[in-house]
Protein backbone atom coordinates (compact mmCIF):
# COMPACT_ATOMS: atom_id res chain seq x y z
CA UNK A 1 0.00 0.00 0.00
CA UNK A 2 1.47 3.45 -0.76
CA UNK A 3 2.22 5.57 2.12
CA UNK A 4 0.42 9.27 1.83
CA UNK A 5 3.08 11.96 2.62
CA UNK A 6 2.16 15.66 2.84
CA UNK A 7 4.59 18.97 1.96
CA UNK A 8 2.32 21.43 2.14
CA UNK A 9 3.66 25.30 3.83
CA UNK A 10 0.78 25.39 6.42
CA UNK A 11 -1.60 23.21 8.34
CA UNK A 12 -4.06 25.21 6.63
CA UNK A 13 -3.09 24.29 3.49
CA UNK A 14 -2.99 20.71 4.36
CA UNK A 15 -6.75 21.31 5.43
CA UNK A 16 -7.73 23.07 2.38
CA UNK A 17 -7.04 19.80 0.67
CA UNK A 18 -7.58 17.10 2.46
CA UNK A 19 -11.30 16.32 1.56
CA UNK A 20 -9.74 16.02 -2.38
CA UNK A 21 -6.74 14.32 -1.61
CA UNK A 22 -9.49 11.41 0.02
CA UNK A 23 -11.29 11.64 -2.98
CA UNK A 24 -8.35 11.30 -4.97
CA UNK A 25 -7.04 8.27 -3.06
CA UNK A 26 -10.52 6.64 -3.38
CA UNK A 27 -10.53 6.79 -7.43
CA UNK A 28 -6.76 5.92 -7.19
CA UNK A 29 -7.81 2.21 -5.40
CA UNK A 30 -10.44 1.74 -7.82
CA UNK A 31 -8.12 2.56 -10.94
CA UNK A 32 -5.38 0.15 -9.12
CA UNK A 33 -7.76 -2.99 -9.09
CA UNK A 34 -8.35 -2.57 -12.85
CA UNK A 35 -4.95 -1.88 -13.46
CA UNK A 36 -3.91 -4.93 -11.99
CA UNK A 37 -7.13 -6.57 -13.37
CA UNK A 38 -6.20 -5.95 -16.91
CA UNK A 39 -2.54 -5.15 -17.21
CA UNK A 40 -1.11 -7.23 -14.38
CA UNK A 41 -0.19 -3.83 -12.34
CA UNK A 42 1.99 -4.87 -9.79
CA UNK A 43 5.41 -3.01 -8.73
CA UNK A 44 3.90 0.47 -6.93
CA UNK A 45 5.91 3.32 -5.84
CA UNK A 46 6.15 3.54 -1.79
CA UNK A 47 4.13 6.74 -1.88
CA UNK A 48 2.33 9.95 -3.02
CA UNK A 49 3.65 12.77 -2.32
CA UNK A 50 0.94 15.76 -1.73
CA UNK A 51 2.22 19.02 -2.43
CA UNK A 52 1.34 22.42 -3.99
CA UNK A 53 2.67 23.58 -7.47
CA UNK A 54 5.33 25.94 -6.32
CA UNK A 55 6.98 23.03 -3.86
CA UNK A 56 6.66 20.44 -6.85
CA UNK A 57 8.26 22.35 -9.39
CA UNK A 58 10.91 24.02 -7.20
CA UNK A 59 12.11 21.86 -4.50
CA UNK A 60 10.80 18.44 -5.86
CA UNK A 61 12.10 18.96 -9.30
CA UNK A 62 12.53 21.95 -11.99
CA UNK A 63 9.90 20.37 -14.51
CA UNK A 64 7.28 22.69 -14.93
CA UNK A 65 4.55 20.34 -14.03
CA UNK A 66 3.41 19.50 -10.70
CA UNK A 67 3.01 15.32 -11.18
CA UNK A 68 5.63 13.32 -12.05
CA UNK A 69 6.78 9.65 -11.12
CA UNK A 70 9.56 8.10 -10.39
CA UNK A 71 10.11 4.14 -9.33
CA UNK A 72 9.71 5.56 -5.39
CA UNK A 73 7.03 7.54 -5.50
CA UNK A 74 4.71 10.27 -7.18
CA UNK A 75 4.79 13.95 -6.63
CA UNK A 76 1.40 15.42 -7.26
CA UNK A 77 -0.78 18.92 -6.57
CA UNK A 78 -4.37 18.03 -5.97
CA UNK A 79 -5.89 21.80 -6.09
CA UNK A 80 -8.12 21.75 -9.21
CA UNK A 81 -7.35 25.74 -9.23
CA UNK A 82 -3.66 25.30 -9.72
CA UNK A 83 -4.15 22.32 -12.45
CA UNK A 84 -6.80 25.28 -14.10
CA UNK A 85 -4.21 27.79 -14.11
CA UNK A 86 -1.59 25.26 -15.37
CA UNK A 87 -3.79 24.40 -18.78
CA UNK A 88 -4.84 28.16 -19.56
CA UNK A 89 -1.25 28.86 -19.13
CA UNK A 90 -0.12 26.36 -22.16
CA UNK A 91 -2.74 29.33 -24.54
CA UNK A 92 0.38 31.66 -23.55
CA UNK A 93 -1.93 33.98 -24.06
CA UNK A 94 -3.75 33.41 -27.20
CA UNK A 95 -7.03 34.18 -26.88
CA UNK A 96 -9.80 31.39 -27.60
CA UNK A 97 -13.05 31.23 -25.89
CA UNK A 98 -13.68 27.66 -26.27
CA UNK A 99 -10.50 26.27 -24.75
CA UNK A 100 -10.63 29.01 -21.74
CA UNK A 101 -13.62 27.91 -21.13
CA UNK A 102 -13.24 24.36 -20.86
CA UNK A 103 -9.75 25.05 -18.82
CA UNK A 104 -11.26 26.82 -16.42
CA UNK A 105 -14.25 23.79 -15.41
CA UNK A 106 -12.03 21.22 -15.21
CA UNK A 107 -13.04 19.47 -11.87
CA UNK A 108 -11.32 17.01 -9.54
CA UNK A 109 -12.13 14.19 -12.35
CA UNK A 110 -9.91 15.66 -14.80
CA UNK A 111 -7.24 16.38 -12.42
CA UNK A 112 -7.43 12.07 -11.25
CA UNK A 113 -6.91 11.36 -14.63
CA UNK A 114 -3.01 13.33 -14.15
CA UNK A 115 -2.81 10.97 -10.94
CA UNK A 116 -3.79 8.25 -13.01
CA UNK A 117 -1.31 8.80 -15.58
CA UNK A 118 1.82 8.46 -13.02
CA UNK A 119 0.43 5.17 -11.72
CA UNK A 120 -0.03 3.69 -15.09
CA UNK A 121 3.45 4.41 -15.58
CA UNK A 122 4.15 1.60 -13.26
CA UNK A 123 3.16 -0.97 -15.63
CA UNK A 124 5.40 -3.76 -16.22
CA UNK A 125 4.10 -3.73 -20.24
CA UNK A 126 6.20 -0.45 -20.70
CA UNK A 127 10.03 -2.04 -22.37
CA UNK A 128 12.02 0.82 -20.34
CA UNK A 129 12.78 1.93 -16.55
CA UNK A 130 12.77 5.02 -14.71
CA UNK A 131 16.70 5.00 -14.90
CA UNK A 132 16.80 4.33 -18.95
CA UNK A 133 17.58 7.06 -21.25
CA UNK A 134 14.30 6.67 -22.32
CA UNK A 135 14.56 7.64 -25.36
CA UNK A 136 13.30 6.15 -28.94
CA UNK A 137 9.47 5.09 -28.13
CA UNK A 138 8.64 7.12 -24.88
CA UNK A 139 5.79 8.83 -26.86
CA UNK A 140 4.07 5.46 -26.90
CA UNK A 141 4.70 5.16 -23.16
CA UNK A 142 3.32 8.47 -22.82
CA UNK A 143 0.34 8.70 -24.80
CA UNK A 144 -0.40 5.25 -23.84
CA UNK A 145 -0.75 6.54 -19.87
CA UNK A 146 -2.74 9.60 -21.10
CA UNK A 147 -4.86 7.27 -23.15
CA UNK A 148 -5.45 5.05 -20.25
CA UNK A 149 -5.94 7.24 -17.59
CA UNK A 150 -8.26 9.03 -19.70
CA UNK A 151 -10.35 6.74 -21.54
CA UNK A 152 -10.76 4.40 -18.12
CA UNK A 153 -11.49 6.86 -15.65
CA UNK A 154 -13.46 9.76 -17.63
CA UNK A 155 -17.19 9.36 -18.91
CA UNK A 156 -17.15 9.17 -22.99
CA UNK A 157 -18.65 12.90 -22.97
CA UNK A 158 -15.93 13.75 -20.97
CA UNK A 159 -13.26 12.31 -22.69
CA UNK A 160 -14.39 12.94 -26.14
CA UNK A 161 -14.96 16.79 -24.91
CA UNK A 162 -10.72 16.61 -23.57
CA UNK A 163 -9.89 14.93 -26.90
CA UNK A 164 -11.86 17.68 -28.88
CA UNK A 165 -9.84 20.12 -26.88
CA UNK A 166 -6.23 18.88 -26.94
CA UNK A 167 -6.78 18.64 -31.03
CA UNK A 168 -7.58 22.14 -31.02
CA UNK A 169 -4.19 22.92 -29.05
CA UNK A 170 -1.79 21.09 -31.44
CA UNK A 171 -4.13 22.77 -34.55
CA UNK A 172 -2.82 25.88 -32.45
CA UNK A 173 0.69 25.14 -32.03
CA UNK A 174 1.90 22.83 -34.09
CA UNK A 175 3.53 24.94 -36.59
CA UNK A 176 5.44 26.07 -33.45
CA UNK A 177 6.31 23.66 -31.49
CA UNK A 178 4.85 20.24 -32.95
CA UNK A 179 7.28 19.92 -36.19
CA UNK A 180 9.35 17.33 -34.97
CA UNK A 181 8.99 13.52 -35.29
CA UNK A 182 7.43 11.90 -32.51
CA UNK A 183 10.48 9.63 -31.92
CA UNK A 184 12.36 12.37 -30.70
CA UNK A 185 9.70 12.82 -27.50
CA UNK A 186 12.81 11.86 -24.75
CA UNK A 187 14.39 13.10 -21.78
CA UNK A 188 15.70 16.32 -23.62
CA UNK A 189 12.16 17.13 -24.40
CA UNK A 190 11.41 18.50 -20.76
CA UNK A 191 14.49 21.22 -21.12
CA UNK A 192 12.30 23.23 -23.25
CA UNK A 193 11.87 26.91 -21.46
CA UNK A 194 7.94 26.83 -22.88
CA UNK A 195 5.45 24.39 -21.05
CA UNK A 196 3.88 24.18 -24.22
CA UNK A 197 6.71 22.55 -25.71
CA UNK A 198 6.70 20.37 -23.33
CA UNK A 199 2.88 19.44 -23.63
CA UNK A 200 2.43 19.39 -27.47
CA UNK A 201 4.23 16.06 -27.11
CA UNK A 202 1.78 14.86 -24.94
CA UNK A 203 -1.32 16.24 -26.73
CA UNK A 204 0.22 14.58 -29.88
CA UNK A 205 1.35 11.08 -28.64
CA UNK A 206 -2.07 10.60 -26.99
CA UNK A 207 -3.53 11.60 -30.22
CA UNK A 208 -1.49 8.81 -32.02
CA UNK A 209 -2.23 5.86 -29.40
CA UNK A 210 -6.00 6.86 -29.87
CA UNK A 211 -5.57 5.75 -33.35
CA UNK A 212 -3.58 3.37 -33.25
CA UNK A 213 -6.20 1.58 -30.62
CA UNK A 214 -9.20 2.40 -32.01
CA UNK A 215 -8.67 3.13 -35.79
CA UNK A 216 -6.12 0.48 -36.19
CA UNK A 217 -6.90 -2.06 -33.84
CA UNK A 218 -10.40 -2.29 -33.12
CA UNK A 219 -9.88 -0.62 -29.36
CA UNK A 220 -7.51 -4.07 -28.32
CA UNK A 221 -4.94 -2.46 -26.12
CA UNK A 222 -3.23 -5.60 -25.53
CA UNK A 223 -2.71 -6.42 -29.54
CA UNK A 224 -0.91 -2.86 -29.30
CA UNK A 225 1.23 -3.53 -26.61
CA UNK A 226 1.85 -7.06 -28.00
CA UNK A 227 3.02 -5.31 -31.43
CA UNK A 228 4.93 -2.83 -29.09
CA UNK A 229 6.68 -5.62 -27.48
CA UNK A 230 7.44 -7.30 -31.28
CA UNK A 231 8.85 -4.24 -32.75
CA UNK A 232 11.61 -4.06 -29.23
CA UNK A 233 12.68 -7.86 -29.32
CA UNK A 234 12.93 -8.13 -32.78
CA UNK A 235 15.44 -4.96 -33.00
CA UNK A 236 13.55 -2.13 -33.12
CA UNK A 237 14.92 -1.88 -36.91
CA UNK A 238 12.59 1.06 -37.91
CA UNK A 239 11.26 4.23 -35.39
CA UNK A 240 8.10 3.21 -33.49
CA UNK A 241 6.30 5.75 -35.30
CA UNK A 242 7.58 4.11 -38.58
CA UNK A 243 6.20 0.84 -37.44
CA UNK A 244 2.60 1.76 -36.17
CA UNK A 245 2.00 4.22 -38.91
CA UNK A 246 1.20 7.41 -36.78
CA UNK A 247 4.75 9.51 -38.63
CA UNK A 248 2.28 12.24 -39.63
CA UNK A 249 1.05 12.97 -36.27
Amino acid sequence: MMKNIFAFESVEELQKYSADIEHLNEKLNAYQVLLEKEFGLEDLPKAIVWTSKEIATTIFSDIPVPAFTNEVRICMSPSVQEWREFHLNQLEGKRNERIEKYYNSITLDHVFCILAHEITHHLELFIEDFDDERENSIWFEEGMCEYLSQKLTLSAEQYEELVAVESEMIELFQKKYGQHSLDKFGAGSYEATSLTAIMINYWRSSKAIKYIVEDCHGGDIHKVFALYHEWDKTGRHIPLTEYFGVKAF
